[in-house]
């Protein structure tokens, strides 16, 4: 990164700092050159959330994309009524190499939940009872952020209690989809007879994990497409054929969770009784955690840029599918006009899985984390914390989230940092 360091001193100012070089030093300031070639920012912030309830999400794709795609997709139609959709998994057919990617994410993400529950029977995890503030520690931090009921009178205090997985880490539920290309929408009186499950598990479903309690619908060959409709013209004893596979993996796959069952088991008899120590047990299984974080994140962010998930631009609605669901229950902003629906767009992946960012504390042993010196404070996701005090080592992507190379000031030494 080109810097260059430019003395913002008059003339008058020079020989007072000939005199007193602390002044000289402390009128000089860095600018950084901006144009091509040029490095990302040194921290990298979290992403805020918006300032005003009425405010829409941003969309992860410019809009004016978005309509150059609709008008591209509408003159093709026009061209071409009929036609096959050739490319996965818009014809209802998986895509080969996701499948391998889409079973290491289920595994991965029910491994992330075992190790919580170990974790934080052994570091405490804080809630705000108030807000959704949450604080990885013995004691709560003393910043003032509360913006829950009556925050006011407590000067926006966090009032702490115990937390629990959920807290940790979010999945948002979305509604099951048997066919995802021939009935992708939930009506709003189907609300109650349609299963709800984590929006991550349906996105492992989708792109090619079959469970027995989730039963799905493959293909074997691609749908039509008839003037923006699906057709699917499968006959039906290759849909009995399917039902059988379908069947087949179904009882393949239950012996596998047998087997993960077990091996869990095996894991919690380790740490109950390990040679080693506590200390050592719980680094490892703080290690193993973390990997699997990092491993159903990268895995997550890989299906998604072929299965589109949605969520809504108000409210953390999400629906895993080619478009959102018809339940009129969306009660965000401006939800009068749309009739209690949602405003559908493009979802990221802080939407799917809700990391939760919560305050690094770099050393466990100093009090608690000071209002005044919370620009000094980096954030991290909570499980990242969680695994980072439990002795894993901190990631090479949230370091510069966590403000390593920052030493917060004591508290009477606030007033002499520039």
């Amino acid at each position: 990164m080109h810097r260059r360091t430019i003395s913002e001193i008059s003339h008058s100012k020079r020989v007072r700092c000939e005199l007193n070089p602390i002044l000289f030093f402390a009128s000089r300031r860095s600018f950084t050159i901006g144009g091509e070639g040029v490095d990302d920012p040194p921290y990298a912030d979290v992403p805020r959330p918006c300032s005003r309830k009425s405010e829409r999400k941003p969309y992860p794709t410019p809009m004016k994309i978005l309509i150059r795609r609709a008008k591209e997709e509408r003159e093709a139609r026009k061209a071409q009524p009929c036609k096959v959709l050739e490319d996965p998994p818009d014809n209802g057919l998986l895509v080969p190499e996701l499948i391998g990617v889409a079973h290491q994410v289920y595994q991965a993400q029910q491994s992330l939940l075992h190790g919580i529950r170990k974790l934080i029977d052994v570091i405490p995890v804080q809630r705000c009872r108030f807000c959704f503030e949450v604080h990885i520690g013995r004691v709560g931090h003393d910043i003032r952020t509360c913006s829950g009921p009556k925050s006011g009178l407590r000067s926006a205090k966090h009032v702490w209690r115990k937390g629990r997985v959920e807290d940790v880490v979010y999945f948002p539920k979305c509604f099951h989809l048997c066919d995802r290309v021939g009935k992708p929408r939930v009506g709003h009186d189907e609300r109650f007879n349609v299963q709800r499950i984590p929006a991550i598990l349906e996105l492992c479903i989708q792109a090619g994990v079959d469970l027995v309690k989730y039963p799905t619908k493959r293909r074997t060959r691609p749908v039509y497409c008839i003037e923006g409709r699906i057709v699917d013209f499968e006959p039906d004893k290759e849909k009995d054929e399917m039902r059988r596979n379908l069947e087949e993996s179904d009882l393949g796959t239950k012996t596998e969770e047998m087997k993960r069952d077990s091996n869990s088991q095996e894991l919690s008899h380790f740490l109950k009784h390990s040679n080693n120590g506590e200390e050592m047990s719980l680094k490892e299984l703080s290690t193993t955690t973390l990997e699997s974080w990092i491993q159903m994140i990268s895995g997550a962010k890989r299906i998604l840029d072929k299965y589109s998930v949605q969520t809504c631009g108000y409210c953390p609605e999400v629906q895993v599918g080619p478009k959102g669901h018809k339940l009129r229950m969306c009660k965000a902003s401006k939800h009068q006009s749309r009739n209690g629906l949602h405003a559908w767009q493009e979802a990221t992946m802080d939407d799917l899985v809700g990391p939760n960012y919560v305050w690094h504390v770099q050393d466990q042993d100093r009090s608690t984390l000071d209002n005044s010196l919370k620009r000094y404070y980096g954030k991290a996701p909570a499980v990242v914390e969680l695994c980072v005090q439990g002795g894993a080592p901190i990631p090479v992507q949230y370091r510069s989230m966590m403000r390593l190379d920052v030493v917060p000031p004591e508290r009477d030494e606030v007033d002499l940092v520039a």
